[in-house]
């Protein structure tokens, strides 16, 4: 089969999956789809599951949690997710693969639908890293405050719904979201291991065991909120530090690469004019 017809062939089949997918949500009035979910996100995602694409995996699962379970995904949606992407990437290039020189059609062809398939987990992480950055801003200051409600006689459980109601944050929100599991009658072991999932951050995981601790020993809870404080200011502090000190050496190959050389071209111009 060459090539022209192989490409032709996938990109007739993509463009039919994404048409029966698109023309029931082209009837819809709704501008958006379930969890706020966009038309063009559904429309990939249904690619994927008419071509089976819908299993769950564990590590999908983390990977969403960590990055805030955008718009409502789950495990098997965005599994279908990646299949669509693929699907989709591979109908896009095969229009105009065969137009490359050479093997470089061929290339693309393997390419598109791999780039495709991996775009979600690149954007998750990206979301999932940006999650994390705010995440250890908040932590030194949300732990604080709820050593003080934790010394001021309050459970742990009213101490995290009384965090999320006095501070914002993303953070204190998802304190609030375990505190709320918890009064809607989930164990408090699963909503504080959930909790972990969301917060992905070494403080959370150390909090999450204190109040497993509490829970399940009677531990004071104030004293190792106090610790756990004051170790996530020092490590803010430590990071503040070395990223100071990774700018330093940039700087430098800034004005090694930039300055310098427009400094020796102003010295040489000065020279041939006064030459001249």
């Amino acid at each position: 089969m060459s090539i022209a017809v192989f490409t032709a062939g996938a990109a007739v089949a993509c463009a039919v999956l994404a048409v029966a997918q698109a023309a029931p949500l082209a009837r819809r009035r709704r501008p958006r789809a379930r969890g706020g979910r966009s038309p063009l996100v559904e429309a990939v995602a249904g690619v994927g599951r008419r071509v089976g694409a819908a299993g769950a995996r564990g590590g999908m699962r983390a990977q969403l949690a960590a990055a805030g379970s955008p718009l409502g995904l789950s495990p098997a949606d965005l599994a279908a997710v990646k299949a669509g992407a693929a699907l989709v990437s591979l109908g896009l290039v095969a229009v105009w693969a065969q137009l490359l020189p050479g093997r470089l059609g061929i290339a693309a062809l393997v390419l598109a639908p791999a780039a495709g398939f991996w775009l979600p987990d690149l954007l998750l992480h990206r979301l999932a890293a940006a999650r994390r950055r705010v995440l250890e801003r908040e932590v030194a200051d949300v732990l604080d405050l709820l050593r003080v409600a934790v010394g001021a006689g309050q459970s742990p459980d009213r101490a995290l719904h009384e965090v999320a109601a006095h501070r914002r944050g993303m953070l204190a929100a998802e304190l609030g979201r375990a505190a709320r599991q918890v009064e809607l009658g989930v164990p408090r072991a699963r909503a504080w291991m959930e909790l972990a999932a969301r917060c992905p951050i070494e403080p959370v995981a150390a909090l999450v065991a204190a109040l497993g601790r509490a829970d399940r020993h009677g531990a004071p809870l104030d004293e190792a909120l106090a610790a756990l404080a004051v170790q996530a200011r020092a490590d803010r502090a430590r990071a503040a530090q070395d990223a100071g000190a990774r700018a330093a050496p940039q700087m430098q190959l800034v004005i090694a690469l930039v300055l310098v050389p427009a400094v020796m071209l102003l010295v040489a111009a000065s020279l041939v004019r006064g030459l001249v």
